[in-house]
């Protein structure tokens, strides 16, 4: 049975991805500390679903998210109201899957470090993201200074970070920080083919390249060449030539059925 959520919406594909919803849209998605508890749990509920291989995040309405919830904020006696009780960042970086942020509006501060703990972005032509934190006088603390200076340099980075300025789409593309950018009305289409391709992967090698991939990048070269060589001996060594023609096969015929007539 589907667990049901006030503030996100959960969609199961037979192909073996989900898409996880912001579903706040009156609130443009603000991160109230009921919806980052919701996230924690139904994303933990999506690692454990072996069907589900792959994760879309996308917001309703017009906007990805604005960030934390400001009403919220001032009215909590909490440090930072609760803001590390219910990370979601931390919730994504769990699902050891792809997970794909599909950003069809805006994304602000803490939604900006939301976008940036995805494993890639497709971006509506809509969509826009500032990171105002020195603006409002609070520093992040979900990792985005860090994801941000890797993804796009230190020095995009600190224009952003300290501008406080909106990046358009078509400028997050020239900077590397999204992957595509498209017509809002295919949006969900774009990121659903990337979905689809990615869970067609052998499941147990996706999460293994990932986890390389993400290890790799945070070594230094020569350590992370040696972290792939011992990677691929271990995976290696278990996989037979019989196993390797089937998964060529499979492969093949797939993409026959996929190509255009």
């Amino acid at each position: 049975m589907t667990a049901r959520y006030r503030t996100l919406q959960v969609h199961r594909h037979a192909d073996g991805f989900a898409t996880l919803v912001l579903n706040r849209p009156e609130q443009r998605n603000t991160l109230s500390n009921e919806l980052r508890g919701e996230m924690v749990a139904a994303i933990a509920a999506l690692e454990a679903d072996h069907g589900v291989r792959v994760l879309i995040l996308t917001g309703a309405g017009r906007a990805f998210s604005a960030g934390m919830d400001l009403d919220e904020w001032r009215t909590s006696d909490k440090l930072a109201a609760g803001a590390y009780e219910n990370d979601p960042v931390q919730a994504l970086g769990s699902f050891s899957g792809p997970v794909i942020g599909a950003i069809n509006g805006m994304a602000v501060t803490g939604g900006v470090e939301m976008a940036l703990a995805c494993d890639l972005l497709v971006a509506s032509t809509e969509a826009k993201f500032a990171d105002t934190h020195a603006h409002v006088g609070l520093l992040p603390g979900w990792g985005g200074s860090v994801r941000m200076a890797r993804r796009i340099g230190l020095a995009r980075a600190k224009e952003l970070a300290l501008t406080g300025r909106f990046l358009g789409a078509e400028e997050a593309l020239a900077w590397g920080f999204v992957n595509h950018v498209v017509p809002p009305d295919q949006l969900m289409a774009k990121a659903e083919s990337i979905a689809r391709q990615m869970a067609a992967a052998v499941p147990e090698t996706l999460v293994a390249y990932k986890r390389v991939l993400d290890e790799g990048a945070a070594l230094p070269f020569a350590e992370a060449l040696a972290y792939e060589r011992q990677a691929s001996l271990e995976n290696n060594a278990r996989v037979s030539g019989e196993t390797i023609d089937a998964h060529v096969a499979a492969m093949v015929a797939r993409r026959k059925k996929e190509a255009p007539r």
